[in-house]
């Protein structure tokens, strides 16, 4: 298994349209990729955005990002992040 955490940095005052983008992301990945395990919106105490991910492999990984769903968030994105993503991909051990 893979994991990812993705820290994404949000541009002040767009939090609310992140989220919608972000969550109706969330619910297509959920429905529609079998090799993916978890794909949650997370929000630390300083108020950054992490995404937690887990893909039973690299090639749902693969299709994660080739996905019809995933391609299409990403204009929804356009304006309301403040910087590139921080993506730490991950074995999963055990």
């Amino acid at each position: 298994m893979l994991a990812v955490i993705a820290t994404l940095n949000v541009a002040e005052g767009k939090e609310a349209e992140f989220e919608t983008a972000m969550l109706g992301l969330a619910e297509q990945v959920r429905a529609n990729e079998p090799g993916n395990h978890l794909y949650t919106l997370c929000k630390n105490a300083e108020g950054k955005y992490v995404v937690m991910e887990l893909y039973e492999d690299a090639d749902a990984l693969a299709a994660h990002g080739a996905s019809d769903h995933f391609k299409a968030a990403g204009a929804k994105f356009a304006g309301v992040m403040a910087g590139a993503p921080d993506i730490q991909r991950l074995e999963v051990v055990g």
